[in-house]
């Protein structure tokens, strides 16, 4: 239903917002669609059949487009972190009272059902210019907002976007103050998450290493710089045809397969990172380990090593991936690795039962028979 013919929202005061204003100006595919309402109050809202979802401030849900309307409302910064802050929602909060309490220029734009374009911060201004700028000084009262910047940029950087030096500066002040100390493990990673889903994931993690913040929430990766340039290459070198639902595990796994052990399981533990995206950067790790070792003589100890390693007799779909890998740096030793892999998922535990093997005398049959086809493999 058009908006200017909905009758829920006859008589108020409605704007679009956010990153749906900033996308359709920049032709970037606009996702979501929120808005922001003026002068009225939770229980008109509710009396025109939205369905409230605000656990701290006022959001509703339209009943039939399910688009998100928050009632207008300022913060005040009360405590650490990016939750201490106090909310305050009333009908005469305005709307400039309301883009105010944003991050960024670009995102603090409104505009009305009609189109016509309400930008108090010159949001517009920056979005020409390539500028991601903040708001106002608040922007140093919340630590999310380091990220948040960073996540734009990286979204961004092929258009020529920069961050204004006045708020890298504010980004700085952040970390110097110990906010970020204050962030939750699940923000860091949301955010996190989201930047290795856009277009220049490595551009957030230079942005956090710029303004010091690398160091505070991921420091395994900011301890050694050459390290990090060089995990940062690897984000666009990925197996080919992965799904695009797994490609941000499989830029994390790159990301951190360089580490040693404890430090990516330290890193994972301190971002409570989900189990599957922990595992393929084992494997990863687990891989590349196995490539510089071929760069002596690869021998079939090692090759079974890594395909028990990455469970492939009982999770045989990680084995091409991680093959495809190998051959972005190693096409000869990627394809003694397909063929040795081949030649032993035939070797197969039924016809040693049937010899009579049982017990743990057919596991060590089985393993000795499976090395013998791999270094037949390899020997070819």
């Amino acid at each position: 239903m058009p908006l200017d013919r909905d009758p829920r929202l006859d008589g108020l005061e409605v704007y679009r917002v956010g990153g749906a204003v900033r996308d359709a100006r920049l032709g970037w595919p606009v996702k979501d669609t929120d808005w922001v309402v003026v002068g009225a109050t939770p229980e008109a809202m509710r009396r025109r059949g939205f369905k409230p979802v605000g656990r701290d401030f006022p959001v509703f849900l339209h009943p039939e487009t399910h688009e998100e309307y928050a009632l207008a409302r300022t913060e005040r910064k009360s405590g650490h972190g990016y939750t201490g802050f106090v909310v305050h929602a009333s009908p005469e909060v305005s709307l400039e009272e309301d883009l105010a309490r944003r991050d960024l220029t670009i995102n603090a734009m409104a505009e009305t059902p009609g189109g016509t374009l309400v930008d108090p911060y010159r949001g517009l201004d920056d979005l020409e210019a390539r500028r991601l700028r903040h708001v106002s000084p608040a922007f140093i009262e919340d630590p999310l907002r380091v990220l948040r910047t960073a996540r734009f940029l990286a979204r961004y950087a092929d258009l020529g976007f920069v961050i204004a030096e006045e708020t890298r500066e504010l980004m700085r002040e952040l970390v110097v103050s110990g906010e970020l100390s204050h962030l939750v493990a699940e923000r860091v990673w949301a955010e996190t998450e989201k930047a290795l889903g856009e277009p220049w994931p490595e551009v957030y993690f230079q942005a956090l290493d710029e303004c010091g913040a690398l160091a505070e929430l991921m420091p395994e990766l900011a301890d050694n710089p050459a390290a990090l340039d060089a995990a940062l290459g690897r984000l666009h070198r990925l197996p080919e045809d992965i799904a695009d639902e797994a490609l941000v595990r499989w830029r994390w796994a790159r990301l951190v397969e360089h580490l040693d052990d404890a430090a990516r399981e330290r890193l994972a533990e301190r971002l409570r990172l989900p189990k599957v995206h922990r595992d393929l950067a084992r494997q990863a790790a687990l891989t590349r380990c196995l490539r510089l070792a071929a760069g002596q003589e690869l021998d079939a100890t090692q090759v079974m090593t890594w395909l028990d390693g990455i469970d492939a007799w009982r999770r045989s779909e990680r084995v091409a991936p991680l093959i495809a890998l190998v051959s972005l740096d190693d096409a000869g030793l990627a394809a003694d690795l397909a063929l040795a892999w081949r030649l032993a998922a035939q070797v197969l535990p039924s016809p040693l039962v049937e010899e009579g093997f049982k017990g743990r005398a057919l596991g060590e049959e089985l393993a000795r028979r499976r090395r013998e086809a791999i270094a037949a493999a390899l020997a070819s």
